[in-house]
């Protein structure tokens, strides 16, 4: 069904198309025709990572619904987990439009969307009055005009009040198209950015009576050794999870594209490599003491498999959903289960 609309979609502008598909799924969803669209896989297995229980490996990474408002009709589609944000505190428009671009021959995109969301609150309600109880990772950062040393106080606004909403906090620490926020992920800044959060999760967990899970998301664009540096400040810290990767900033893989000189991250089959060559190196460092959610262009099962054969615990879909559709779960899980 999707390879019948997708040439429908793709002729509209990108950040077009995203706006109506997702209201559509809702349709679908709440008609039962949303059956027509979802691919079962042949066998899923749960998976015990971060001390949660996932139905399967394939999650929904965040960006796709940012503000919460379509988890019911997205898990239909048959995603082990949902991840939503980035939400910041305070609502924000983001970056000037076009700010979403699709390199369609490099089965790519290119987005400099800046955090656009409609703040904690709004996704909070969105939660509350939906009928998900499935695995929830919730994707916070800080809003464009906290400076960076102030960051801290944004997460743990975002993380107080979406504790008792989120099965995992994911901090985002890694978007190419917030100014300084990339600086957050080294040295002493990062150190002290995750002391003062894991102390703040132990209150929150006295406070609910359970412990969620931190989870950061960090950039592949990172040289080994900084690579390195991470996992150190990782462990230090005991924190429970890592994604990897974002979007990159490299376009060494789509010269050819029109859109090579626009500004923003890279996702799609470009960074797929890239992408997993931070997982492996990520996973020598951390000798497997932390789980690693592996996303970065994914584009078949084989791109998934490889992520998990570099160490990935879980993997997560955006672009490649984007270009593949729902088929693309059951085909990642199917691979993902081959290799047992």
């Amino acid at each position: 069904m999707y390879s019948l609309l997708r040439p429908l979609l793709f002729t509209l502008p990108a950040e077009t198309s995203h706006t109506l598909t997702l209201p559509l799924l809702d349709i679908a969803a709440r008609t039962g025709l949303i059956r027509l669209l979802a691919s079962q896989p042949s066998h899923a297995t749960a998976r015990q990572v971060m001390g949660l229980t996932f139905p399967n490996a394939v999650g929904l990474a965040a960006g796709l619904d940012k503000n919460a408002d379509h988890i019911d009709a997205l898990a239909a589609l048959g995603f082990g987990f949902i991840e939503v944000g980035t939400l910041t505190p305070r609502p924000q428009p983001g970056n000037p439009r076009p700010r979403l671009f699709r390199l369609t021959p490099e089965r790519a995109i290119i987005n400099r969307m800046g955090f656009n969301n409609k703040g904690i609150d709004h996704a909070l309600s969105a939660i509350a009055r939906s009928r998900f109880r499935g695995i929830l990772g919730i994707n916070i950062g800080k809003n464009f005009d906290t400076p960076v040393d102030k960051a801290a106080d944004d997460y743990l606004l975002c993380m107080r009040k979406c504790y008792g909403a989120a099965s995992y906090i994911v901090v985002n620490l890694s978007s190419p198209n917030t100014p300084g926020l990339r600086s957050l992920q080294f040295g002493d800044e990062l150190q002290r950015l995750l002391g003062v959060l894991k102390a703040e999760q132990a209150a929150l967990a006295l406070q609910h009576g359970r412990k969620v899970p931190l989870v950061v998301k960090i950039a592949p664009d990172l040289a080994d050794d900084e690579i390195g540096l991470i996992a150190g400040a990782l462990r230090d810290n005991e924190i429970e999870g890592v994604i990897a990767t974002n979007t990159t900033l490299d376009r060494s893989q789509v010269q050819s594209s029109s859109y090579k000189d626009q500004a923003g991250g890279l996702s799609g089959a470009p960074l797929v490599d890239k992408s997993t060559h931070v997982i492996r190196v990520l996973h020598e460092a951390l000798a497997g003491s932390i789980p690693i959610i592996g996303v970065g262009g994914i584009l078949s099962g084989d791109d998934a498999a490889a992520k998990m054969a570099a160490g990935a615990s879980l993997v997560q879909l955006y672009t490649g959903f984007i270009y593949r559709g729902p088929a693309l779960i059951a085909e990642t899980l199917d691979a993902i289960e081959a290799m047992a």
